[in-house]
């Protein structure tokens, strides 16, 4: 019995090892992806981007009636034609002077960093001239930064406007918040897939306009009930058409949805809104993953510019470049073969000191170098340079207690052949080496609410890793060699 729940513990650890050292594939359509997540790295490591934005100074022709009012779809008339109608031509700044002060290039570095942010974008540099008003971002490489560069330059300007007359009904002020939401458009017969949604959820002044706008924009019915009584026919038929007209009235009454003067979509409401939601579905129902990701990334992309605000000048992206670390990946591979070659000699040595004991310590070492490697990974920890260090100390701290637990458990065993002692001495070694690094504790815990993030990274890869040693010790270590020295 003692075997048999060694042998499922080491295999148990292997696995484990094997899923974070190997992967675990799937096929996506005619290729093989590894579904473990990657390591988010810092700038250091993985290289950045840097976006360049400097302010528009671009001149729009607007043409206006005779009222001053702008004239839309004007492109195909010709100047012969501008001018038979009234219509004046006039050259419009997209920046007016007024609007190019020093506080509003301020407010548009703000929204700026919020949307890094609301993109979950974790190292990054924001620099503002105060002069021209240019700003240059500089943020981590990955399979997401395409995405963050195409929402730094867009304003944001939100409005629901009726769509015949083009008075605004709702801006930006009237938005709370939003988010992306999925749902299941599967039935009892089919599996449609599923569907993502952008929630907006508006503040209280919002909530009351979306519910008098979906009341006056609601559908109706285009058709009414024929009464088919004869005494009642000419009444009946007068009132049908009165109702048809209205009904038709109705229904042409939209409103259009925009962000930056472009078309979201245009429609009428089902049923008033009460619950100060709209909920917008993106793309259609799918199950390809591929198609879903892209559907999450547009609304994920409209729910950050709309939960961020409106920048109140107009900016044009001047550069867009990659710029290489200078730790290459050849560097990295040569510290991996290094780290490779001192831990392979360092568990070889514990199983030539510990025979049995050891061997069991050196699969031990490796699964919980497995599970820090996930953990670091599916805690969204950035790894920057620093983080690697904290990486080494982990693992010099678990290689230090391990030794430590057999060289006293091997003790024990030659002087008292007692479980009772080894399971004392485990607790004691245990409680001793955690006393003797409260210090370093006590400065993983201050390194975490560094608000750099070479230090943050350092302070956090070492809180897990403090976390990873007393619990896989207590829970995995311990309890392994208690069985291995239980009488049998």
């Amino acid at each position: 019995m003692k075997k048999v729940k060694i042998l499922t513990t080491i295999l148990a650890v292997i696995l484990v090892t094997m899923i974070a050292f190997l992967g675990i594939y799937t096929q996506v359509q005619n290729r093989m992806e590894n579904k473990v997540k990657d390591y988010s790295y810092t700038r250091n490591l993985k290289g950045a981007r840097l976006v360049k934005l400097k302010v528009n100074e671009e001149v729009t022709t607007v043409i206006k009636d005779q009222e001053g009012k702008e004239v839309e779809d004007t492109e195909e008339l010709t100047d012969e034609q501008i001018a038979e109608k009234g219509y004046t031509k006039e050259e419009v700044q997209n920046n007016p002077k007024e609007i190019l002060t020093v506080d509003n290039y301020k407010k548009a570095k703000n929204i700026i960093e919020k949307r890094l942010k609301k993109l979950n974008v974790d190292d990054y540099n924001i620099r503002l001239d105060n002069q021209t008003g240019e700003i240059i971002i500089e943020f981590t490489e990955n399979d997401n930064t395409d995405n963050v560069v195409g929402n730094l330059n867009t304003t944001g300007k939100f409005e629901i406007i009726d769509s015949e007359t083009k008075e605004v009904l709702m801006t930006n002020d009237d938005i709370k918040s939003s988010s992306v939401m999925y749902g299941n458009s599967s039935t009892s017969t089919t599996n449609a897939g599923t569907t993502v949604y952008l929630d907006i959820e508006f503040n209280k002044d919002g909530a009351k306009k979306l519910e008098d706008i979906s009341n006056k924009y609601v559908k109706t019915e285009e058709t009414s009930d024929t009464n088919t009584t004869s005494e009642n026919a000419t009444t009946e038929e007068t009132t049908d058409t009165e109702n048809t007209e209205n009904a038709e009235d109705e229904t042409e009454r939209t409103i259009t949805m925009q962000v930056d003067d472009e078309e979201i979509m245009s429609t009428s409401f089902d049923e008033p809104l009460r619950t100060g939601h709209l909920q917008l579905s993106i793309g259609q129902p799918s199950t390809d993953q591929d198609t879903l990701k892209g559907y999450i990334d547009q609304a994920l992309s409209m729910a950050t510019v709309l939960d961020t605000g409106n920048i109140p000048i107009k900016y044009d992206i001047d550069e867009n470049e990659y710029i290489k670390t200078d730790i290459t990946e050849d560097n990295i591979q040569t510290l991996e073969y290094i780290a490779i070659a001192i831990i392979a000699v360092a568990l070889i040595i514990l199983c030539i000191r510990y025979k049995t004991n050891g061997i069991i310590g050196a699969i031990l070492y490796i699964g919980l170098l497995a599970i820090f490697t996930l953990l670091i990974r599916y805690t969204n920890v950035v790894v920057s340079l620093e983080g690697l260090f904290a990486i080494a100390i982990t693992l010099i701290l678990e290689y230090l207690l391990i030794n430590k637990i057999l060289n006293r458990v091997n003790k024990e065993q030659k002087e008292n052949d007692n479980n009772v002692v080894v399971k004392e001495t485990i607790k004691t070694t245990y409680k001793e080496f955690f006393i003797r690094i409260i210090p370093i504790i006590i400065a993983t815990i201050a390194f975490c609410f560094m608000n750099w993030i070479p230090l943050s990274s350092f302070g956090m890869i070492m809180f897990w890793g403090i976390i990873l040693i007393a619990i896989y010790n207590f829970v995995i270590v311990g309890t392994l060699l208690k069985i291995k020295t239980e009488n049998k």
